[in-house]
């Protein structure tokens, strides 16, 4: 359900990712009659199948998306959280920190100024304890929007879903009636 505040985000779009939308075939015989369908079922659910797999290859990778961002928002917070442990003490500290999968190791932490955050790509800068703070919130807060933004477009996703299935089903009923029209007219 979108709330007031994502429509006035999104404006217009439907969609963050630029998913295109399917349309709702209303009226099978015009559809049909249209010249790039040209009255070729088999075409049409060709087509519509076609549509329906990039749907899911979409859903895929929204998935993936979501899945890394949940994992980092958790990740960015912890950070911050030793960020502000970091500025707190005045003294040398123990502390443990993860070494390795279920590995920790102890150490004595002196009072610093500066810390060193991954960026990524393996690539480590150092920064002042208040811009780490800044970047590592500012991180927060668009990994936070990101994740809002994948999970809105899986929604509209499903709905695509099913526009394009009740298409194809819709086309192929429509096929089945016309062909036992024809098979009742050539029987008289």
């Amino acid at each position: 359900m979108e709330t007031e505040s994502n429509i006035t985000e999104l404006g217009d779009r439907k969609s963050y990712a630029g998913i295109p939308e399917a349309e709702f075939v209303e009226d099978v015989d015009a559809y049909m009659q249209r010249s790039e369908n040209n009255s070729n079922v088999d075409e049409v659910l060709k087509k519509l199948d076609s549509q329906h797999a990039k749907y899911k290859f979409m859903e895929y990778n929204l998935l993936s998306k979501k899945k890394r961002l949940l994992n980092q928002v958790p990740e960015l917070k912890r950070s911050l959280t030793m960020i502000e442990k970091l500025e707190e003490e005045k003294e040398e500290f123990e502390t443990q920190f993860l070494l390795s999968e279920q590995v920790f190791a102890k150490a004595k932490v002196p009072p610093t100024e500066t810390v060193c955050l991954w960026l990524g790509a393996n690539v480590m800068l150092e920064y002042t304890l208040e811009d780490a703070k800044k970047l590592l919130t500012q991180n927060i807060t668009a990994a936070t929007r990101n994740l809002s933004y994948v999970e809105h477009d899986l929604d509209f996703l499903r709905d695509q879903f099913t526009t394009t299935e009740v298409n194809m089903a819709r086309v192929y009923n429509w096929d089945v009636k016309r062909r036992q029209a024809l098979k009742a007219t050539a029987a008289k």
